[in-house]
């Protein structure tokens, strides 16, 4: 992703990073000094690894539990329902299965946006690159702490900050996830719901939020965009999943902020959305990336799918312009532009291959229509083989209850 494809490319690694990228014979001549092992992949092509922009892993269990709602409010009503029988144990296992789809599918970074913070001691370290943003809802009682403390040390990625959406997590807990300067992920207009609720002060999210004591008052007044655009909110830390429900006013906005933009295809098909305005919002110049949303309205965790769907929604982008979607620019989204998504020196050696098949006119059109699982796959130089999930950690915290059963 970094110039035109290499044939009989090579590329030499060393402490996770890679050093050199170029011909093969040439690679060898200048690195062989050295030099431990040499891997012919074969006919293959060589690539970055993948990098998912959205997805909750939490409910990677939860695979066709919800048939497609009648409304963004149902759906919303039905997974509570189906969380409030999920215990701690059941979070760890399904977060443990989304690593092992998630790889599977040549995934080897991802945005996973994380209910339960206090699992991860019980997870064991994932061998999958992961930007871990701990997800914020104050509708019912407020978020007391945003000190969710550092990584365990060996685990790979970060963290981040999640204020669910306008309409679960109030202003205030917005300015101050923005105020301890982290990267921060929402949900916004994602729906008829929410846009009905914010702009007319009606319709099924409305009224279910109403009944469980909400203040209502920003309700019937704009657009949910415009709302935390009035309070200096937004900017190019932010990360902001779907965005179905724009108007004019919003686009302006958006263009003005330039936040990143996290697109579920299959997810928006699932929901039956409105048409997504990539062209738009491309021409706008905002950073477009590709998720997976959940597996509670998605059928895989598989960024070869989101390109393939993207693809029959956009057919005038190019298949190099979508793979980007879920290599350089996610990369750029979490402000790693120079060391994820590319195959350069200096970069974490992140990468995945697949079969060479020589039948569509483009080497980016393989990768875009590629519907195999990815057999082999490297993060931070370590090969990925089996199962991504190690042995737990030593440290548990919390205890064997229920987690909280609101949001997402």
């Amino acid at each position: 992703m970094d110039g035109p494809p290499i044939e009989n490319g090579g590329v030499c690694i060393r402490d996770g990073r890679i050093q050199a990228v170029g011909r093969f014979e040439e690679v060898r001549r200048l690195h062989a000094k050295g030099m431990r092992e040499v891997v012919d992949l074969g006919e293959q092509v060589l690539l970055p690894g993948l990098i998912n922009a959205h997805c909750h892993l939490d409910y990677t269990v939860l695979r066709k539990a919800i048939s497609p709602p009648a409304s963004f409010s149902h759906w919303i009503q039905r997974i509570n329902g189906v969380k409030r029988s999920f215990y701690t144990e059941d979070y760890v296992r399904s977060v443990q299965l989304g690593f092992e789809e998630s790889r599977t599918w040549g995934t080897t970074s991802l945005v996973n946006i994380e209910s339960f913070p206090e699992i991860l001691p019980k997870l064991g370290r994932p061998l999958l690159r992961t930007w871990w943003f701990f997800e914020l809802i104050d509708v019912r009682k407020p978020v007391e702490s945003l000190d969710f403390g550092q990584l365990p040390e060996g685990w790979l990625g970060g963290f981040g900050l999640s204020p669910h959406a306008p309409y679960t997590a109030t202003l205030d807990l917005f300015r101050r996830a923005a105020a301890t300067g982290q990267l921060i992920t929402t949900h916004l207009s994602e729906s008829d719901d929410e846009a009905k609720m914010f702009r007319e002060g009606s319709g099924g999210l409305y009224e279910m939020l109403e009944k469980v004591g909400r203040d209502m008052a920003d309700c019937g007044v704009g657009s949910p965009l415009k709302r935390l655009a009035a309070e200096g909110l937004m900017d190019s830390r932010w990360i902001i999943a779907h965005l179905n429900e724009l108007d004019e006013e919003d686009f302006s906005i958006l263009a003005a902020r330039k936040p990143h933009i996290a697109h579920c295809p299959c997810s928006h098909r699932y929901f039956n959305h409105r048409p997504f305005e990539f062209g738009k919002l491309q021409k706008l110049g905002l950073n477009i990336c590709l998720g997976t949303d959940s597996l509670a309205s998605n059928d895989s965790l598989n960024l070869f799918a989101e390109m393939r769907a993207l693809q029959a929604n956009e057919p005038w982008l190019s298949s190099e312009e979508i793979l980007q979607t879920v290599t350089i620019n996610p990369a750029k989204a979490l402000g790693c532009g120079d060391c994820l998504g590319r195959i350069v020196p200096g970069a974490f050696a992140d990468l995945i291959c697949i079969p060479l098949g020589n039948s569509l006119p483009t080497i980016y059109d393989e990768i875009v229509q590629y519907q195999k699982p990815v057999t082999w796959a490297m993060v931070n130089g370590q090969l990925l083989a089996g199962p991504v999930v190690s042995e737990p950690l030593a440290v548990s915290i919390g205890d064997n209850g229920k987690p909280g059963s609101e949001g997402r």
